[in-house]
């Protein structure tokens, strides 16, 4: 089951994806405003069961990402062994993960275009899988983390490059540009560790794979993420954690392959889906 968040006839919905368009099921649901709120009752089951059977509801919508309204996110930075190893600082795998906070004010949906600023031209790709925190935990052990997450989907977790060296130790500002990024398009209820432990991460800029990976290759497994990241803080509903992106992003290459409008970049994983955006200049 897809489970999207849309705009409609100017009316923020969710619903489910099919294959002829959008039904519509936010309505049966008076309590449950958003999917955030739907994920912090517990509540997804109970919107996949009400999905089957029905028709669609509209054809003509426009995708924003799967928590528009989401309060807390985290991204691993340097997660898989080569993107490590472009890094020239002589070490091996570090023993702690990196992290760092993007607010939803960066993102964009679903075939909707990210926006390249007039300050600076290094908009840059990163492929990423998304993981939705749907029950809370504190100290939460690595064995137990998959029975925290409600949900998958994908992230195209675009970043300014030259704005995240602006500082000496954080990247914050390069990686919260508005609409530099992407989320989506649906969100993918989570039942099975397979959907985590075999999925392959693709990434294409005008049909070029730049990134191919596999998620049993990360340095600190999604367990691990939960784990650490619920050592100093409590995970809740609604939490998205940014996974980390393989090698190949367009800053590695020699010259740099950036970002430009009219680019489209796609993000697939298996079992997820296919994440698409195009690239416009900021009006």
């Amino acid at each position: 089951m897809k489970l999207a968040s849309v705009v409609a006839n100017g009316e923020a919905l969710y619903g489910a994806i099919v294959d002829e368009g959008f039904v519509a099921l936010s309505r049966d649901f008076p309590d449950l405003p958003c999917l955030r709120a739907v994920i912090e009752a517990g509540a997804l089951d109970q919107v996949v069961v009400a999905a089957a059977g029905r028709a669609i509801t509209h054809t003509d919508f426009t995708y924003q990402p799967p928590l528009p309204d989401a309060a807390r996110i985290l991204c691993v930075g340097v997660n898989f062994p080569d993107r490590n190893a472009e890094y020239k600082d002589g070490t091996a795998q570090p023993k702690h993960m990196s992290l760092f906070p993007r607010f939803i004010s960066g993102f964009v949906g679903h075939e909707r275009n990210l926006v390249r600023p007039p300050e600076n031209h290094t908009l840059d790709y990163e492929g990423e899988v998304v993981v939705v925190i749907g029950k809370a935990g504190r100290r939460i052990k690595p064995e137990d983390a998959y029975d925290h997450i409600a949900a998958l989907t994908l992230c195209n977790e675009g970043t300014i490059r030259d704005w995240v060296r602006h500082a000496k130790f954080n990247v914050t500002q390069g990686k919260n540009w508005d609409n530099s990024g992407a989320m989506g398009p649906w969100l993918v209820p989570f039942h099975d560790a397979s959907q985590l432990d075999d999925a392959r991460i693709i990434t294409r800029v005008n049909g070029e794979v730049r990134q191919d990976d596999t998620l049993s290759r990360m340095m600190f497994p999604i367990r691990e993420e939960i784990a650490y990241i619920s050592t100093f803080m409590t995970l809740r509903p609604g939490d998205i954690i940014v996974t980390g992106t393989p090698t190949g992003a367009g800053a590695r290459f020699d010259p740099p392959k950036y970002l430009q409008p009219g680019d489209v970049v796609e993000v697939e994983v298996n079992g997820i889906g296919t994440l698409r955006n195009g690239i416009e200049d900021e009006a």
